[in-house]
């Protein structure tokens, strides 16, 4: 017989430090948010999508700025996708200065791919910079579609 415990404690660990974009979402919209959402991906990254609601903080940006944030504020940190390490990169360097955090599982990938909302920076005509929504429609592979008037919901 297996001794399961130690894939217990796996799992409650990741749990403990993910989350996904779908949760992410959920707390931002619905006010319960109790984190800072952070994108840790380079300026030109940033403009062309982020997700809607997060602060742009760059990796190397990081020692100075995080500090800035009073004590016991907690993050949630994401970068491109899971093909990316720099959320967990960026979640070493939290954590080393002291502040709970977690990791975005899927990155802006998942969150732009699920539907949820993402804004772009661009310049208008007469120069300034302006944001503007880019939300995508979901991609039937990774959300389940929604009906008329529901929002994607996800039994994950």
């Amino acid at each position: 017989m297996t001794d399961t415990s130690a894939a217990a404690a796996h799992f409650r660990a990741k749990l403990a430090f993910e989350t996904d974009p779908s949760d992410v979402a959920a707390a931002l919209a619905d006010g319960t948010a109790d984190f800072v959402l952070i994108d840790t991906r380079d300026e030109r990254a940033w403009r062309q999508g982020h997700a809607r609601g997060a602060v742009h903080l760059a990796k190397p940006d990081m020692p100075a700025r995080i500090p800035e944030y009073p004590a016991g504020t907690r993050f949630v940190a994401y970068c491109w996708g899971p093909g990316c390490n720099g959320a967990t990169r960026a979640g070493l360097i939290i954590s080393e200065l002291g502040y709970e955090v977690r990791e975005m599982i899927g990155g802006f990938e998942y969150w732009a791919r699920e539907g949820l909302p993402v804004d772009t920076v661009t310049v208008d005509a007469e120069g300034r910079e302006v944001t503007i929504d880019a939300t995508r429609a979901p991609d039937p592979l990774t959300a389940p579609l929604a009906s008329a008037g529901e929002a994607i919901a996800c039994a994950c």
